[in-house]
């Protein structure tokens, strides 16, 4: 059993300033390197395995790289002034039927790089101001910055490096 708590089911206060921006850029631009970090060096018959029929390692890693065209749609939304946040499949279909598992796991890491430089080059090349414009988020029914918006980016990679780090065998809070 997960000891990582249910995406859908997380709430999110965001009351931090909108200065630190730089910083959760900061976040974003490290995830690639922790992501090959926790697989770098597991066999890849491990990386591909379904525990109870759920995505393998290999398909929470390229889940990753699926979401990123959404997330920076959604920085073009701030940029645009939209009423709302381009929505998601909330069921994930892009990652069910994109077959991770018959990927390579270099081409996985790689496009997943190249897709979050782009984002957190875009990002950074923003106006400041530009940060603490607010769009209502589709699903949480809640007014998101765009510094909150690149948090919650940065809160779903950490979740799913979490979900791949306890698969292959880290140790939980449980244990």
């Amino acid at each position: 059993m997960s000891q990582v708590p249910v995406w859908f089911d997380r709430t999110f206060a965001f009351t931090f300033p909108v200065e630190l921006y730089p910083n959760v850029c900061a976040r974003l631009r490290g995830t690639p390197a922790r992501l090959e970090e926790v697989l770098r060096g597991t066999a890849s018959e491990r990386l591909v395995q379904k525990p109870q029929g759920k995505w393998s390692a290999q398909e929470h890693a390229g889940h990753l790289w699926d979401m990123e065209p959404l997330w920076l749609t959604r920085v073009e939304d701030y940029v645009a002034g939209n009423d709302q946040l381009t929505p998601t499949d909330l069921q994930n279909r892009r990652t069910d039927e994109a077959n991770h598992n018959a990927q390579s796991l270099a081409e996985i890491l790689a496009g997943f790089r190249a897709a979050r430089e782009k984002l957190v080059r875009r990002a950074e090349a923003l106006d400041a101001l530009l940060f603490s414009r607010e769009i209502p988020h589709p699903r949480l029914k809640t007014p998101m910055r765009l510094v909150d918006h690149l948090y919650f980016v940065a809160e779903h990679d950490d979740h799913h490096l979490a979900r791949i780090w306890e698969m292959l065998g880290g140790t939980s809070a449980g244990s």
